[in-house]
């Protein structure tokens, strides 16, 4: 399976799709967002445009902007939409001067918002951070989650193929028996290194980035890098497929959606 962000200007129709029209035939679906600085359309009104633009996806969902009513809101209209799939993550915390005076509210975490999803019959997918502290409890961490009704994992960036084995059998040493899907860095400038390298639990290979950046023809290096780490995580037992994430470019966002796309079709060629 390869699923790739999708990023587009807030509130754009526009932009969505444009994004739409360059990812058409690069992935099986993709993963709709939700960030705490570029807050977008509601997702039980965004999934169903992007696939009356072509595009299956699975959606996020953060505990961060919602109270439980309207999470249990937006998963009854996901269920009714016949949604692919609903990422259930608890979000991140606003940083300092991150949208000043916007409270937050975390009524659930992401295990209580799986078990709502999974009680309506959505398909649940989890996100785990291997290398986020504290590393040891990550694996648990996941067997919770999975008890609680998630069917697949999401794993964020690890520095290598080696250390995203070792968790997955961590993972299976505890009793996760859900499939992977491993996060695949997409980078081609510094601003776009600089974004997932500042990310709360993403870890990148610190030679790639170097050599991606200091590369001739940074945009071709950086899609040899990502189509490269696709090869060697879907390597990896239990990994099933590729999420291709990541600002791609600094040059917007139809840029970065023509270089993860370029990305996308020649993983699936693989």
């Amino acid at each position: 399976m390869v699923l790739t962000d999708f990023t587009v200007r807030p509130y754009d129709v526009v932009s969505i799709a444009e994004v739409s029209a360059a990812l058409e035939g690069s992935c099986d679906a993709v993963l709709i967002g939700e960030h705490n600085n570029r807050p977008d359309f509601p997702p039980a009104m965004l999934m169903p445009m992007v696939r009356d633009l072509g595009l299956a996806s699975w959606v996020t969902l953060t505990c961060r902007d919602r109270n439980r009513v309207v999470l249990e809101q937006e998963l009854a209209a996901l269920s009714a939409l016949h949604c692919e799939g609903v990422l259930c993550v608890t979000g991140d915390g606003r940083g300092v001067g991150v949208r000043p005076g916007v409270t937050s509210v975390f009524d659930l975490d992401s295990t209580r918002l799986s078990a709502s999803a999974s009680q309506i019959g959505l398909n649940v997918a989890v996100a785990e951070s291997p290398q986020a502290p504290p590393e040891g409890l990550r694996a648990y961490r996941l067997l919770q989650k999975q008890r609680a009704g998630a069917s697949v994992c999401f794993l964020n960036h690890v520095s290598t193929a080696d250390r995203l084995a070792q968790f997955i059998a961590e993972a299976r040493a505890e009793g996760v028996t859900v499939p992977f899907v491993a996060g695949v860095a997409v980078y081609t400038d510094a601003r776009s290194a600089a974004v997932l390298q500042a990310f709360p639990g993403l870890h990148l290979d610190v030679d790639a980035v170097t050599r991606v950046l200091s590369a001739r023809d940074p945009v071709q290096a950086g899609i040899e890098a990502a189509v490269t780490e696709a090869r060697q995580v879907l390597a990896v037992p239990g990994v099933v497929g590729v999420n291709i994430s990541g600002l791609a470019s600094a040059a917007g966002e139809l840029a970065a959606a023509k270089i993860k796309a370029t990305v996308g079709r020649a993983v699936r060629d693989l």
